[in-house]
């Protein structure tokens, strides 16, 4: 998979995906990183790759142009599956679509950023506007490092255990159950008993049953 995010602060973002899990998938070749920084594709001098608004509203719009020019390079060099503009006001980003983008090929995360962009990007250029919840943020750069996170360790092979990544919350609707590891009792606080009985079916049951209560209490909304 190729994931490339265009952004104004690379460096906002660049430490995330060099650590951990997206670090390990990049050494596999599962997934490569491409960062480009909007400002150049702009043929401002100084730079410059926003404007003041029409209509003399507050705040600076990310301008066409650079944007475009950036696209369409990216897009010479290969076909994209999804141009997405992380923004507030797209679709919630789930751990559903999360799976969904995991399956495409070559992805391109525009970051939003100041008071949004030239709308002419999102009617023209974009196709698939994404929230990660609602609130706003100085940038769209920690929104396309969690997408980049959620999307990519679900690929086979990016996480040992696979099985660990599917068990996750919300693959299924559910809140994950509790877990616990060493010792089995601390401070008088015990490790279910269940946990440690190698019974595989009455964990199994056990867990199934947490997920639900847990669910249930904390985010009913999944169950309807």
């Amino acid at each position: 998979m190729q994931i490339d995010i265009i952004t104004v602060l690379p460096e906002m973002i660049e430490g995330a995906l060099n650590c951990s899990i997206l670090k390990r998938a990049q050494e596999k070749g599962l997934v490569q990183f491409g960062l480009h920084n909007l400002r150049d594709y702009t043929l401002d001098k100084h730079r410059r790759v926003d404007d003041y608004p029409f209509g003399g509203e507050a705040g600076m719009v990310l301008q066409i142009e650079p944007i475009d020019r950036c696209i369409s390079h990216l897009k010479s060099q290969r076909d994209y599956d999804e141009v997405i503009f992380t923004t507030p006001d797209g679709e919630q980003f789930t751990q559903k679509t999360a799976n969904e983008l995991s399956l495409l090929k070559n992805l391109i995360i525009l970051c939003g950023h100041y008071k949004g962009v030239d709308y002419r990007v999102r009617e023209h250029l974009i196709t698939r506007e994404i929230s990660i919840g609602d609130f706003v943020l100085t940038g769209g750069e920690l929104a396309a490092a969690m997408i980049a996170d959620a999307v990519v360790r679900v690929i086979p092979g990016a996480i040992g255990d696979e099985q660990s990544a599917l068990s996750d919350s919300f693959q299924d609707n559910l809140l994950a159950p509790p877990v616990y590891t060493r010792p089995a009792e601390y401070r008088g606080w015990h490790v279910p008993e269940v946990l440690l009985s190698g019974h595989e079916r009455k964990i199994a049951e056990w867990r199934l049953e947490q997920a639900h209560e847990r669910t249930k209490r904390l985010r009913p909304d999944l169950l309807k």
